[in-house]
Parts: C-alpha cells; sequence; structure tokens
C-alpha cells in the first residue's frame, strides 16, 4: 500500500478509522493497527481518538493496548516490542494448539510492574473479535508488521516531544536515556519507512 502523506492527527484518526470499518467490512475479525513515533509525538492521544470514534460509528469499541505496560522498566523498548510480537500479535494472528489441537487465536500476556521493576503486573487476556490498537515506541518492528492490518507512524519535532515528556514524567531524567534506545532501533527497524500512514 502506497505511503499517504503526513496528515494532521484528527484527519488521520478520521482516515485510520475508515480504514478499519473496511476490514471489519471485508471481514477481518480483529484488524490490527500499530501506531508508532518517537516518545511525545501523540501516539496514546491518536489511539484514543481511534476509540472514540470507531465507538462513534458503531463498532464494538477497539482494545488499546500501551507499550508502557510492555516495557521491561527504562531499559526495555527492545525487549517490549519483542515481547508483544511473541505473546500478543503473533497469538492472535497465527494463534496456537490447545491441548485438544484446536487452534485458538487468543493473547495472554503479563503487564510490568514499574513499582517493582519485574513482570508481575496483571495478567491480561484478548480473544479478539473487535480491532486491536497498539501505541508505543517499539511497536512497529519489521516482524511485527507483518502481522498488522495497519501501521502508522508520528511525526513531531524533537522541542514540542521533549515538553511534552517534561510536562507528563515532572521531568527529562529518563528523556535522553530513552531517546538512546530510540535511535537504535528505528535505524534498524526503519519504523518511519515501512509505515503505511504519516501524522503529525
Amino acid at each position: 500500500m502506497p505511503k499517504t502523506n503526513i496528515k494532521p492527527i484528527d484527519e488521520l484518526a478520521a482516515l485510520i478509522t475508515d480504514r478499519v470499518l473496511e476490514l471489519v467490512d471485508e471481514g477481518t475479525p480483529t484488524p490490527i493497527v500499530l501506531i508508532d513515533g518517537r516518545a511525545g509525538s501523540g501516539k496514546s492521544t491518536l489511539a484514543e481518538k481511534l476509540q472514540n470514534e470507531l465507538f462513534r460509528k458503531g463498532e464494538s469499541a477497539p482494545r488499546i493496548i500501551h507499550m508502557d505496560d510492555l516495557y521491561e522498566g527504562w531499559d526495555g523498548l527492545e525487549a517490549g516490542s519483542d515481547y508483544l510480537h511473541r505473546m500478543i500479535l503473533r497469538p492472535l494472528v497465527n494463534g496456537k494448539f490447545d491441548e485438544l489441537g484446536k487452534r485458538q487465536r487468543q493473547a495472554e500476556w503479563q503487564e510490568f510492574d514499574w513499582a517493582e521493576n519485574a513482570r508481575t503486573g496483571n495478567w491480561r487476556e484478548f480473544r479478539g473479535g473487535t480491532p486491536l490498537i497498539v501505541e508505543g515506541c517499539g511497536s512497529l518492528s519489521t516482524a511485527n508488521a507483518e502481522l498488522a492490518n495497519l501501521t502508522v507512524w508520528l511525526e513531531v519535532d524533537e522541542p514540542t516531544r521533549y515538553q511534552r515528556w517534561v510536562n507528563r514524567e515532572g521531568n527529562d531524567e529518563f528523556f535522553g536515556r530513552w531517546a538512546a534506545q530510540e535511535l537504535e532501533f528505528y535505524a534498524r527497524e526503519k519504523s518511519a519507512e515501512i509505515a503505511e500512514l504519516v501524522g503529525a
């Protein structure tokens, strides 16, 4: 699918909503949308807009998975992306066989507990049947893109992203540390280049 020119976030949300509804009409049981971009680019905001817009148009509210719940701490971008692939996307798309030999397409995963700095958080489950939106840095790897129906990249200038980070976290203590992981990951995975849609 050719890449669409950069869209404002509201226009992008409307475009993605239409694409997801088309997938549903075509019989796709669990349309998967990946939203990536550097920290502070507006990924969670876009995900919420999509959820509201899809619900408003009569579709069952999509499930949103935040990469923040999958990272293994401040150095865990890479691990979070891999965990998304192994524990959520691959089981949903390819399925796995139960003890009776029947293929089951469902995902079960455990959230990362930031306070404990360990993967000891709540277990979650998703059986599909409604759209899935995954938002966060590292969601759009080459491997993950192959399992998704629609991939999105948000491009926002660094001063804006930095200010959003400080407003959200209260300081910039981990900004540089996280940015270094982003640069390495995106240079390798070419996330911005492989995204089908780009917004700002």
